[in-house]
């Protein structure tokens, strides 16, 4: 069974009561146990991200865990006081909450663009720009270009991981977690 992520971008507006038309396949996609509802939060880069409710249940679940170490209550309370929890409307539209628009750089124009787990809301030129450093750069030595060699190289580490564990198996032992 494929397991389902997020993909593809399409750049949209945003109204003047802040809201803009979430794609149809990425509302499939965030649609849990018959419902449709979803978290906007802050997100990395400048954009916005929204989540599926039992992903942000995980982040909480796992938060929650820290909540009482004081190197984290700064972030805490930003990231946790600027979650919000929504739905669409009948026409797919998503209002985004004033708070979350300004700190997010939004005013016209926005890419919505799937990313594996969740849905990023960048502002249009943030993101072109972002797009034509990507597309344009051509040294080797470049900061994008070392972030795309390591992200390619998480492929790797799962098999070097199995690779790791097998060598301290016993032969028996090695047929075994093999067949799992």
């Amino acid at each position: 069974m494929n397991e389902f992520f997020f993909s593809g971008s399409v750049s949209t507006k945003v109204d003047d009561k802040n809201r803009f038309v979430l794609p149809q396949a990425m509302r499939y996609g965030l649609i849990e146990n018959g419902s449709l509802e979803f978290t906007i939060a802050l997100g990395l880069g400048g954009a916005l991200a929204i989540y599926k409710r039992s992903d942000i249940n995980k982040i909480v679940k796992k938060f929650q865990k820290k909540q009482h170490d004081a190197r984290y209550q700064k972030f805490f309370t930003l990231f946790f006081s600027t979650l919000h929890h929504t739905t669409c409307d009948k026409l797919g539209r998503v209002v985004i909450p004033a708070i979350l628009k300004k700190a997010a750089g939004i005013e016209g124009e926005i890419v919505v663009a799937g990313v594996l787990n969740k849905i990023e809301i960048w502002p249009k030129a943030k993101y072109e720009e972002d797009l034509d450093l990507f597309l344009n750069d051509t040294d080797s030595d470049s900061v994008l270009a070392k972030m795309t060699k390591e992200a390619f190289a998480l492929l790797d580490e799962e098999e070097e991981v199995k690779e790791e564990k097998l060598a301290v198996l016993n032969t028996q032992d090695k047929v075994v977690y093999e067949g799992l």
